[in-house]
């Protein structure tokens, strides 16, 4: 049995997936904020499982966690992770001794590229390569080619939000103008649209389908940004898929009809562009998906076990 948390600002998901590859166990609870609380919710959702879903912890092996920020190569340490209120925390060192079990760490984006990408084999369909896209507070990917995660020379591969697509366009936190984060990223649409709202990307599209300008603005520049990165990552990695995720996508099929609508448009002059057929090439993951925290259980496996894991949740 292996476990894996998505430690997202506000709620961590927790699975228990045994050797064939099916979930055995699920739960959710509320993220703590600073390193001590991100460590502590760590050590409480293992725990839930047991008691609110039933899984025998002996019979973990090992424990992975997809978490914000960036994470040392080699390491179970995270940097920057600024929505958790963790500015440096050794996780791995910082819980494994109470887990009793292997703790490996990985950022929360590629974690869901890894899940995503086993779910999706599961689906019948078996990709020879996939870039998940989070589009949330933030704009990152995660790339896998043949169930391996490339995480490039310092682990920054899949880093499109802070690509410019636009040098007149606006200011992105990064110091950068007109990065497809600036365009594409809620925290960045919420920032421009400066209304109160809970949910203020839908309240931007709500806005614009009853004619307000600035709103159909923001649209089209979320709408321009996710078709960039979709271009980027298949024009510099050529993924046969773009699986979207994250926040921004409870906009379902309003989102992928704009994001559609713009890769149509910009290939209309350009038979290249035209060939790559990206419109068929991006898909929605669907809501309620366990994809980052089945990724973080895959990352969790061990050394070389990691891709065998995945072999058995395609497989089993």
């Amino acid at each position: 049995m292996r476990v894996g948390l998505d430690v997202g600002g506000t709620k961590t998901d927790a699975v228990a997936v045994d050797d064939a590859g099916t979930i055995r166990g699920r739960i959710r609870i509320p993220t703590g904020w600073g390193p001590d609380a991100v460590a502590r919710t760590v050590i409480d959702a293992v725990a839930a499982l047991a008691t609110e879903a039933s899984v025998d912890l002996g019979a973990v092996g090992s424990v992975g966690v997809g978490i914000p920020g960036q994470i040392e190569p080699g390491t179970g340490r995270v940097v920057h992770a600024v929505n958790l209120g963790v500015e440096e925390l050794d996780l791995a060192a910082a819980v494994g001794p109470e887990l009793g079990v292997p703790v490996h760490v990985e950022n929360d984006v590629k974690a869901a590229a890894l899940g995503a990408h086993a779910l999706h084999a599961r689906s019948g369909g078996v990709p020879g390569s996939m870039a998940y896209l989070n589009l949330g507070t933030g704009i990152a990917a995660g790339i896998v080619s043949d169930g391996v995660l490339w995480r490039g020379a310092r682990g920054t591969a899949g880093e499109v939000g802070h690509i410019s697509v636009d040098p007149n366009g606006p200011l992105c936190r990064c110091g950068q103008r007109g990065c497809i984060e600036a365009f594409a990223g809620g925290g960045a649409i919420a920032e421009r649209w400066a209304r109160r709202s809970a949910l203020p990307v839908r309240d931007v599209f709500d806005a614009a389908d009853a004619g307000d300008a600035s709103a159909r603005q923001l649209r089209a520049g979320l709408a321009r940004g996710v078709a960039a990165a979709v271009r980027v990552l298949v024009l510099t990695a050529d993924v046969d898929i773009v699986v979207l995720g994250g926040g921004v996508t409870a906009l379902g099929e309003r989102l992928m009809t704009d994001v559609a609508a713009e890769l149509s448009a910009s290939a209309e002059a350009s038979p290249f562009m035209r060939s790559l057929r990206l419109t068929e090439r991006i898909e929605l993951l669907p809501p309620g998906s366990p994809a980052a925290a089945l990724g973080a259980a895959l990352v969790g496996a061990e050394g070389d076990a990691t891709h065998d894991t995945e072999e058995a949740l395609v497989h089993g």
